[in-house]
């Protein structure tokens, strides 16, 4: 093999050797971004192709009265529904468009009224209602009609204004820091008091915002769930080495594979020499990295402990891609801004934690607030983006998606425990269900207990009926009661299930 062209080549200046290189291989570069584009943009396409022949439903879900059931409950849920997560081929991919579909757990406050709503793709209506049933198996599940075709889809309106922002993790970039999980329900736990108020339910404080809504409000909560692949032990220790100050090790590439390659050719080489040359027995020694990670792990201070431990919890559970989205939107005559959007900012702060991760509105990308140059145009675009994605139920739009385990999840979506949650307009089942006694009779039984139903009859027969004035004397006295002085407005229209 003549190798002396080559050598030749990187005797020449470097100015010279930049000029070929550009000359004979610059063209590759382009050509690179160019497939790449090209790619994305078919495969867009074929997206948007595969997504219009889905069909969605929403389901309204009326909690059970008397509803003692932790988040764990939801969280026990949301394993469940990890379920619906798809693989897809090459074919599948690029040429059928087929992608993963997810669900938008969503709660709605109208004019006072609350209501827990779960929107899925009809081939999982049976997956979520299992789900639920059998966590809840008192609830009541109805197809309900969209309640978001009640507000305009354009801003500025002359009856409607708006407020919206998505919220997302303050630890956000690169993706492995969202392995620091937020505060969950675990935290709001407490061992002091009546046993029925040892958990402290962070939904309290929504469901009071919601029920303080006046007629022409509404606050809409939705948080997207996009089952994904269980691939949380790379993401964890990425967090991990990142807490302990070493460089993350991301999944190595081709090139890296074939370097690691390389060097692991030459390492075994060299052992080979060694044993046969007699030179001494081949020990690999501790590398001083090595050595250096042994004391940092002897010596993590509190924080660090707390963060690996908070990390090593959180990748051990079912996880999602998620996103969380809240629009205020009232007629102008009655909008209170400061009160709606303050309080719910409030309720997502309950979950911050200084030391591990937190939430906030994101300001710079999806909030309907703009700088000072062309704010008002900023304004209205960033107005009408987010109420379209909010409507479609677009995991696309705005930000990214990021990691939640199902443990945050519940803790951010699930249905008050109604001892310590006082919304008297928040739809819950007519009655509570009851299984049937152990010792209800058969119709062997009935047949012979006629004599007994005979005896009852005669009775009722010989009982004098009650007077026409004295009936209406008891319910003019009851009308005047204590109890009847508080009168409940029907609920909105488009309430989902009214």
């Amino acid at each position: 093999m003549n190798l002396a062209p080559l050598i030749n080549f990187f005797y020449l200046p470097t100015d010279e050797i930049l000029r070929r290189l550009i000359l004979y291989y610059g063209w590759m570069i382009p050509a690179i971004m160019f497939l790449k584009g090209s790619l994305m943009v078919w495969l867009s396409w074929r997206r948007r192709l595969f997504f219009r022949k889905q069909h969605f439903t929403l389901l309204a879900i009326d909690i059970p009265r008397g509803n003692e059931q932790t988040p764990k409950a939801l969280e026990n849920m949301l394993a469940y529904l990890a379920g619906a997560h798809s693989t897809f081929n090459l074919i599948e991919t690029y040429w059928e468009g087929k992608f993963q579909l997810g669900f938008s757990f969503e709660v709605v406050g109208i004019d006072g009224y609350i209501q827990f709503l779960v929107r899925t793709p009809v081939q999982f209506r049976n997956l979520v209602e299992t789900a639920i049933y059998s966590q809840y198996p008192d609830a009541e599940i109805t197809e309900v009609e969209d309640y978001v075709g009640t507000v305009p889809d354009h801003f500025p309106d002359p009856d409607f204004d708006m407020w919206g922002a998505e919220f997302i993790p303050v630890k956000m970039e690169p993706p492995y820091k969202q392995a620091l999980p937020i505060k969950t329900y675990k935290d709001f736990e407490y061992e002091y008091g009546r046993p029925e108020y040892y958990f402290k339910d962070p939904m309290a404080s929504l469901m009071d915002l919601m029920s303080s809504l006046r007629p022409g409000e509404q606050i809409w909560y939705q948080v997207l769930l996009v089952p994904t692949l269980m691939d949380w032990a790379a993401i964890g220790q990425m967090a991990i080495d990142n807490v302990l100050g070493n460089k993350p090790k991301y999944k190595a590439n081709i090139i890296d594979k074939f370097l690691d390659w390389i060097l692991n050719l030459i390492s075994q080489i060299g052992d080979l020499v060694v044993s046969v040359f007699g030179l001494g027995e081949a020990i690999p020694a501790k590398t001083k990295e090595e050595k250096e990670e042994q004391f940092k792990m002897m010596n993590l201070l509190p924080i660090q402990k707390k963060q690996i431990e908070a990390i090593q919890d959180k990748v051990s559970k079912m996880g999602y891609l998620g996103k969380i989205r809240m629009i205020y939107v009232a007629r102008r005559e009655v909008m209170n801004k400061p009160k709606a959007v303050n309080g719910f900012v409030g309720f997502i702060k309950q979950f911050n934690s200084s030391d591990l991760n937190s939430l906030k509105p994101d300001t710079k990308v999806t909030q309907t607030s703009g700088n000072y140059i062309n704010k008002l145009k900023s304004v209205i675009r960033k107005k009408n983006k987010i109420m379209q994605a909010y409507k479609g139920r677009d995991d696309s739009a705005g930000r990214s998606l990021w990691y939640l385990n199902v443990e945050e999840i519940a803790t951010l979506w699930h249905f008050p425990i109604e001892t310590v949650t006082k919304a008297p307009l928040l739809q819950k089942t007519a009655s509570k269900k009851m299984e049937p006694p152990m010792a209800l009779p058969a119709d062997e039984a009935i047949n012979d207990d006629i004599e007994l139903d005979q005896f009852f009859l005669s009775a009722l027969e010989d009982t004098a009926p009650v007077k026409e004035e004295e009936l209406s004397e008891y319910q003019a006295a009851d009308t005047g009661s204590e109890d009847s002085k508080f009168h409940q407005a029907p609920p909105p229209s488009n309430l989902p299930g009214a």
